[in-house]
């Protein structure tokens, strides 16, 4: 589901502006970027008077935060549709957590500055609310619940999971950038994927002496 498709699957009744407005900045960031419309294009979009975006946003940033947010609860209700129909506690649940994190940006590239700080926009970078809106404490929970099933100790599970986020969050930057394919030609993300993630949890498994 596209953006624009969920601000519409989130409106509550016809006519709301709000969503509307949500719906035509979406609709203008996949078509030109989030510094490059205004607040009178996105009343433009949305048929609405220049005046009225501002019922609901004082601002462009208060705009795109929303926006933001708008992302950040994608994120979240795919990597917990996979976590329920694959269940907590196997490998195989947190790749597939994994994989769903990078389709989902980067089916979305222009919206990864903009979820991940850019300055330019003035929105701020993600803060710890934002960031168990992100499907990061599903990952969390995942991570948890393979120890406990493999009766591996793991301490701090928000550390582990940083480090599988932090290389995840990785290759979706290099795939977005094309850069990867500089490197190694034609490599598959998904089996990348899984061969660190394998590597990193079997460490946990098997700690070095």
């Amino acid at each position: 589901m596209s953006l624009a498709q969920q601000g519409k699957h989130q409106s509550y009744h016809h006519g709301d502006l709000r969503n509307a407005l949500l719906i035509a900045a979406v609709e203008l960031i996949e078509e030109h970027g989030a510094d490059q419309f205004t607040m009178v294009d996105a009343a433009r979009c949305a048929g609405v008077s220049n005046a009225a975006p501002y019922r609901h946003f004082k601002d462009k940033d208060e705009l795109l935060q929303a926006v933001r947010d708008l992302g950040f609860l994608g994120l979240t209700e795919q990597t917990a549709q996979v976590a329920r129909q694959q269940g907590l506690g196997s490998i195989d649940t947190i790749i597939a957590l994994g994989d769903t994190y990078v389709e989902y940006v980067t089916s979305r590239p222009q919206f990864y500055e903009l979820m991940w700080g850019n300055v330019s926009t003035g929105v701020d970078a993600p803060d710890d609310a934002e960031l168990k809106s992100s499907g990061f404490y599903v990952l969390v929970e995942a991570v948890s619940a393979w120890g406990e099933v493999e009766q591996v100790m793991i301490d701090d599970p928000v550390q582990v999971a940083t480090y599988l986020w932090a290389m995840v969050h990785g290759l979706t930057s290099l795939t977005l950038h094309s850069h990867i394919d500089r490197f190694v030609p034609n490599a598959n993300v998904k089996d990348m994927l899984r061969s660190t993630t394998e590597t990193f949890l079997n460490g946990l498994r098997n700690p070095a002496d």
